[in-house]
């Protein structure tokens, strides 16, 4: 029987012993919730930041007031700042950052409704992957969350196979 996404991550985290951080925004603490729904995800989960407003971006993860004048709360840079600064502030071996527009307003003609930054930050690499995602706002933060963790799960295990070929 197939496990959903997030007792895969748990398993794959409990598995290599590493943790995660979260840094949500337009996710509202979704990805949290999700993963806090599985059994034993207490060892490997250490903290979900939801970071709403540009401040607590900010004030808590330390993302730089230049990145979020020059290129938007919701950009590729500041996904890639939150996730590396949730996985400073929380010591976490990866950390998953969302950064979007759920809509129904905020959109714009270059990041319409539904423009989602996803970051994914290990101590060697920070990624950062750009999603469109329009629909309500449920659907929007499923969606996301969705992609957040595949992207997770993709890494976890391309590192398996890099660490098994060796």
């Amino acid at each position: 029987m197939p496990q959903d996404l997030e007792s895969q991550i748990i398993r794959l985290l409990t598995r290599r012993q590493q943790t995660l951080a979260l840094a949500e925004s337009c996710t509202g603490g979704y990805i949290a919730h999700r993963l806090t729904n599985v059994p034993g995800a207490s060892v490997v989960f250490l903290a979900g930041l939801v970071t709403y407003s540009d401040q607590a971006k900010r004030k808590f993860l330390k993302v730089s007031a230049a990145s979020l004048k020059q290129h938007g709360a919701v950009s590729e840079a500041v996904a890639r700042e939150m996730a590396e600064g949730a996985r400073r502030a929380c010591g976490a071996d990866y950390a998953l950052s969302v950064t979007g527009i759920a809509g129904p307003g905020g959109g714009t003609p270059g990041k319409p409704v539904g423009t989602v930054f996803i970051g994914l930050a290990s101590a060697k690499k920070t990624w950062a992957f750009r999603r469109f995602n329009p629909g309500d706002r449920l659907a929007f933060k499923q969606t996301t969350s969705d992609q957040a963790l595949k992207e997770l799960r993709a890494i976890l295990t391309s590192d398996d196979r890099h660490e098994a070929s060796k």
